[in-house]
């Protein structure tokens, strides 16, 4: 079993463990010592693999946050867009997220506390040019997570979904110099997010007790009210 004989102050797992997002995540959380921080890749857990995504789990006596952060992205005009493109970007951002998130409650419904966690994307809320296969998936997790904190609030378990932002990472150092900026210029700021920024919101809006269904955005686009 993957658990230990300290009884740390709490279980984390966060998804995708290869990013630079979840590499923060787990600087982040790992601060406190006795938290039990898990991380793992690809090759531990590939989240688009429901047997391992059980077979994971399975190991597991106790979790108390689940950090979805498992990403995929072909960006791509719709017509230039295949069908394997849909399927291996929803399998991986909301299909993954659902398996992760399943397999949670499970540990969580006996210990009646736990939060999930689910990393979602502005472009769920703005249906962002040449996105639209990963602007659909992360929509999904916002009706998902939003119908988790419902049907298990009475339960004592909570689910948000985080927004970090446009970050530097391997996911969009593919972007162009002239996207790039413009990006940047939507941005009231003049400045991109973090990871360890973003981190450290995850870190503080994991500690609010009272907080279950919400959305968070953590940069400066202004978007406007519909």
């Amino acid at each position: 079993m993957l658990g230990t004989a300290s009884s740390p102050s709490r279980h984390i797992l966060i998804s995708g463990g290869d990013g630079n997002l979840a590499s923060a995540l787990k600087k982040e959380f790992s601060r406190e010592a006795n938290n039990e921080v898990r991380a793992p890749g690809r090759k531990e857990m590939n989240v688009r693999d429901e047997a391992q995504v059980q077979s994971y789990f399975s190991q597991l006596e106790r979790l108390d946050l689940l950090i979805a952060n498992a990403g995929l992205v072909r960006d791509n005009a719709v017509t230039r867009l295949t069908a394997d493109d849909f399927s291996d970007v929803v399998d991986t951002n909301l299909r993954g997220a659902f398996l992760c998130a399943r397999a949670a409650l499970k540990l969580m419904l006996p210990q009646k506390s736990g939060h999930i966690l689910l990393i979602g994307s502005r472009a769920a809320r703005c249906g962002t040019r040449g996105q639209s296969i990963y602007a659909a998936a992360k929509a999904g997790l916002i009706g998902l997570a939003q119908s988790i904190a419902r049907e298990y609030g009475p339960r004592n378990i909570r689910c948000n979904v985080v927004l970090p932002g446009f970050l530097e990472t391997q996911m969009t150092a593919s972007l162009s110099a002239e996207r790039r900026e413009e990006i940047r210029k939507e941005h009231a700021l003049g400045r991109f997010n973090t990871t360890e920024n973003a981190a450290r919101f995850v870190a503080f809006l994991a500690s609010l007790d009272h907080v279950s269904g919400q959305v968070f955005t953590l940069d400066s686009r202004i978007d406007r009210w519909t």
